[in-house]
């Protein structure tokens, strides 16, 4: 089972789960745990091969990650602690493992908050999938993932995002960061499934208006979901919950705070 930690309330019922991206890992959240663990029981998660979730050498020459098998991951941590519901907070891939928990187990989610979300790859996006890939196995993977972090976030503003995970990447294996980035093999038809088919959820996009690789999509679907509400950060990039964490954890308690006074059809508009 993969690496988590619970923050029970003395009095709430309701779960909050917070799910990183690739390369990152629980310690991403931390500037949003005092907030949350105020008000809800809080899971933080380490995907597997991140954080604390070690995987030795032999699992890490393993079978091929996919989607399906990281969502159920969560999955086996929810049922370990006897969650049945719970909100879901990502970050990045985190937002592609919580949207696919959604189509696979939709009563278990509340509600889907999804920080610098990625639903399409852009042109920029496909050809930085294309180099990885070509180079992946013969340049040390933490020069790839130092690469691709100033790609996504190249503002001095987001200097503190790109410092923070790739000093978390620094913990993975050269075998498990291929792992990893081989699951690009199936995401842009994942993605394309979750932009044409809306999941019946309410969910709040929380977006860098800086974030230049990703906004574009999100922008696109919320016009068309009608669960889906959008929220953009000012002078902000693609980890929106580290560069603006005040903002982040107001808007999204905000939001939270209006789905429990809301019957769940509905979502609230910001």
């Amino acid at each position: 089972m993969i690496h988590y930690h619970c923050y029970r309330h003395s009095e709430s019922t309701q779960w909050v789960t917070f799910v990183h991206g690739a390369g990152g890992s629980s310690s991403i959240w931390f500037k949003q745990l005092k907030a949350f663990k105020q008000i809800y029981n809080v899971l933080l998660l380490d995907l597997r091969g991140h954080g604390d979730s070690k995987i030795s050498l032999q699992k890490a020459f393993g079978k091929k990650y996919t989607f399906d098998s990281i969502t159920q991951d969560i999955v086996e941590v929810l049922d370990y602690e006897g969650i049945e519901k719970s909100h879901f907070i990502g970050i990045s891939l985190g937002t592609i493992l919580i949207r696919n928990l959604a189509e696979r187990s939709p009563e278990r989610v509340l509600s889907m908050v999804m920080g610098g979300a990625i639903l399409k790859l852009n042109v920029r996006s496909q050809i930085l999938m294309r180099l990885g890939i070509i180079f992946k196995s013969v340049v040390p993977y933490l020069w790839l993932y130092s690469f691709f972090a100033f790609v996504i976030m190249p503002n001095k503003n987001h200097k503190e995002s790109r410092t923070l995970f790739v000093r978390e990447a620094k913990k993975l294996y050269q075998k498990e960061f291929i792992k990893w980035f081989k699951l690009t093999a199936e995401i842009n038809p994942l993605l394309r499934f979750f932009r044409n088919v809306e999941v019946k959820i309410p969910t709040l996009y929380v977006m860098g208006e800086e974030d230049y690789l990703f906004l574009p999509a999100v922008q696109k679907l919320t016009k068309a979901h009608m669960a889906a509400s959008l929220f953009v950060v000012k002078a902000c990039g693609h980890v929106v919950n580290v560069e603006q964490p005040e903002v982040f954890n107001t808007t999204v308690l905000k939001y939270l705070r209006q789905l429990s006074t809301l019957p769940l059809t509905p979502n609230p508009k910001l």
